[in-house]
């Protein structure tokens, strides 16, 4: 044994360890928490059981779970990527947690950048268990996989960005509130579980270009009706992406 072994090293870790790190307290953070677990895996599984069980809702022909499952994949992701993410950031930035986060080793982009790897780990956490329940439903999914990751990777993208971006511009409970409010209303009108035919013909085009019904849409038209790629879906999303990130970094304060 060298004199030197018990010898401190004060240092930051390395910056790949400490993004890995916060992601895993990011994770156990997101799935530790009940009103988490309630938006992210209680009310997709409640709406998919149900609706894919009983004719409530006019899906057109087929089976109602080929209809519902890709709507409620899309909206395990705004849960995550967008409501989650904007409750928890608030509450983080009310409490003065980001800003001693800003103020240690971990950069603030490498915090932001842990921050979307625990939400893909809660979302694929999500997608894992909600297929399952949809297959054993009598789903029969199709279509190109490399289309539904992308599309799944762009929403997540379009949804972390308007999260962060109303977490760090309004206040915490404005947050809550707000977050909460989108989410229903987007759950409604977004084509999740009510097919956007249904809706008025001058308000269809509106709610076409939501991002929750471009990922919702997407994501039938490729595991229901086995598309290729709908680049029209896709690039409302890659536009949402663009906006929502871009004006989180432009706007969002620590404090």
């Amino acid at each position: 044994m060298s004199a030197g072994t018990y010898t401190p090293r004060p240092g930051a870790a390395p910056l790949p360890r400490m993004i890995a790190a916060q992601t895993a307290l990011e994770t156990r953070m997101l799935l530790r928490n009940g009103e988490q677990l309630l938006l992210t895996v209680i009310i997709p599984t409640l709406l998919l059981v149900p609706f894919s069980a009983v004719d409530i809702v006019d899906t057109g022909s087929g089976a109602s779970v080929d209809f519902l499952a890709p709507g409620i994949l899309a909206l395990a992701v705004m849960s995550t990527a967008f409501t989650g993410q904007a409750i928890a950031t608030g509450f983080e930035r009310r409490y003065g947690v980001l800003k001693r986060l800003g103020a240690s080793p971990l950069p603030r982009w490498a915090l932001m950048t842990a921050k979307t790897l625990s939400v893909l780990v809660t979302e694929v956490l999500q997608i894992v268990l909600l297929t399952a329940i949809a297959l054993a439903l009598g789903w029969s999914p199709q279509g190109n996989p490399l289309a539904v990751l992308l599309l799944l990777v762009l929403g997540t993208a379009a949804f972390s960005g308007l999260g962060l971006l109303m977490a760090g511009t309004l206040k915490a409970e404005a947050t809550l509130a707000a977050a909460n409010l989108v989410f229903l209303l987007l759950l409604v009108g977004g084509g999740v579980i009510v097919p956007l035919d249904k809706f008025p013909d001058a308000v269809q085009s509106v709610l076409g270009l939501l991002p929750i019904s471009a990922l919702s849409e997407g994501l039938r038209d490729v595991l229901q009706h086995g598309a290729a790629m709908p680049w029209a879906e896709a690039g409302i999303l890659a536009v949402w992406a663009v906006l929502g990130l871009g004006a989180a970094a432009k706007f969002f304060r620590w404090e």
